[in-house]
């Protein structure tokens, strides 16, 4: 008898644990490894799973073609002179934004929205999304922001979602498919992100330059003095490589053509 009443309580358990959520889904952090020969860098270990629901993160290898996205969290002067850049040259980007900036900047999102770039969505409260098992409380963190970005700057928000500080479940990527939004990584980045310990400009001209390859998916953060300023002698070089630069809704199109051929 004492047997049985323990196996029940063993299968109680189990099943309000699986009900409950309490077996968290496994979290992924995003890298990459760079190529020292100007090829396409190894991206997440070579691990395709991302693949299986849309996500963005290298384009044609044999194309001299790159996206470039920010991490748009708030403004400190840098993000309006990295849009001067842009406009400038003619280049479109990818922001992904937190609610500070429609809320307090909304001149800054309605430009970006004006000037061709898309604006995107990088969670409401730039939380571990990792952590979130159930599918409306997902959602809801992207909902509330597209919200606010309506209401605040009158700019409809594009369906793509970078996960904060790139952690992510297979979980999220799935309810991003089941939502419509498409997840977005990178190739490249480096730590640009910190005001107080930013690189010096001849660094991070280096660093990105040494990097660059064929459907390169380039993060940076437009709160950089650093990139602010390097910016535009970047984007000089590489149209002088012979490189062009892509939208996010082109990256989109090629993976859906890779995949379906591959």
């Amino acid at each position: 008898m004492k047997k049985i009443i323990i196996f029940s309580m063993a299968i109680f358990l189990l099943v309000f644990a699986v009900n409950t959520g309490v077996f968290a889904e496994k979290a992924y952090d995003w890298f990459f490894k760079s190529a020292s020969d100007h090829t396409q860098p190894e991206v997440f270990g070579g691990s395709k799973m991302p693949d299986k629901y849309g996500s963005l993160y290298l384009g044609s290898p044999d194309e001299k073609v790159i996206y470039i996205t920010f991490d748009a969290g708030y403004e400190n002067g840098n993000v309006e002179k990295v849009l001067d850049v842009l406009k400038e040259h003619s280049v479109p980007a990818a922001f992904f934004i937190l609610p500070e900036l429609p809320r307090r900047y909304p001149h800054l999102v309605k430009r970006m929205a004006e000037e061709g770039h898309l604006v995107c969505n990088h969670s409401y409260s730039h939380r571990d999304m990792s952590g979130i098992t159930d599918y409306n409380e997902f959602v809801e963190e992207l909902t509330k922001l597209e919200d606010t970005c309506r209401e605040k700057a009158g700019v409809a928000m594009a369906k793509y979602f970078r996960p904060p500080k790139g952690t992510f479940s297979e979980k999220n990527l799935e309810f991003c498919r089941e939502a419509g939004y498409v997840p977005v990584f990178w190739s490249f980045a480096y730590a640009d992100w910190d005001n107080n310990a930013q690189k010096d400009v001849v660094w991070a001209y280096d660093k990105i330059m040494s990097n660059i390859h064929n459907g390169m998916v380039m993060l940076l953060h437009p709160t950089s003095a650093t990139n602010a300023s390097v910016l535009g002698r970047v984007l000089t070089d590489l149209k002088a490589r012979g490189y062009r630069f892509g939208t996010l809704d082109e990256l989109k199109e090629y993976s859906r053509r890779k995949n379906q051929s591959g």
